[in-house]
């Protein structure tokens, strides 16, 4: 696997923009931790309601079974308490709903906030480089196996810029298939370069078919 171009302006554009764009995704991660641990401070006060309610039934609760032991009047006694005793359990309920909704909340709001800048790094910066890593490696596989000068000339024609091109003939694609020797030479050095692979001395890449 080819990660890098060969050429050092190339591979200096190449190393800065990974840098940038891991540096934005880790920037984009701490603030959505960062918004989640705030959102998530919300849910304070659903524990202190949960913690209320739950310390308001257990004394309701107490208070009711004591009363309870009184001989006689002590079941009449202790049933208002049993019943407010089940208000503190509504409260605790409510006080561990508003936690739930408070939580999903900060996890929407942080995953969304890293998600989305993460996603645009991810189409501007991901995107083009694997188009490159897998061309450049392609490309040099290719070249071990035999690719020549004449099939690179062709790639050039097919896949780079018309401008590029015509600086090199107004009349390339006529000059390729004249076999112009020093066109095709440098129309494979076009399509190298856009691979990210420095362009090797005479004879190195292959052997052009036509002027065997």
């Amino acid at each position: 696997m080819k990660l890098y171009s060969d050429f050092a302006a190339q591979r200096a554009r190449q190393l800065t923009a990974d840098i940038i764009a891991l540096a934005l995704i880790a920037v984009s991660i701490a603030t959505g931790i960062v918004v989640f641990s705030t959102v998530n401070q919300l849910a304070q006060f659903g524990r202190q309601m949960q913690t209320a309610g739950a310390d308001f039934r257990t004394s309701m609760t107490d208070v009711g079974d004591r009363l309870g032991g009184i001989p006689l009047i002590g079941e009449g006694i202790s049933a208002p308490f049993d019943t407010a005793s089940s208000a503190g359990d509504t409260l605790a309920s409510a006080g561990q709903t508003q936690q739930d909704l408070v939580l999903q909340a900060a996890i929407a709001l942080g995953v969304g906030v890293a998600a989305l800048p993460i996603l645009i790094v991810l189409l501007v910066w991901l995107v083009p480089r694997l188009r490159f890593i897998t061309r450049a490696s392609r490309t040099r596989t290719q070249i071990r196996a035999g690719l020549d000068t004449d099939l690179l000339a062709l790639r050039a024609l097919t896949n780079q810029k018309v401008d590029a091109i015509t600086k090199i003939d107004p009349d390339a694609l006529g000059a390729w298939r004249r076999g112009d020797p020093e066109v095709t030479r440098r129309l494979a050095g076009l399509e190298l370069r856009a691979a990210g692979i420095r362009v090797p001395r005479p004879n190195a890449v292959g052997v052009d078919r036509r002027h065997r």
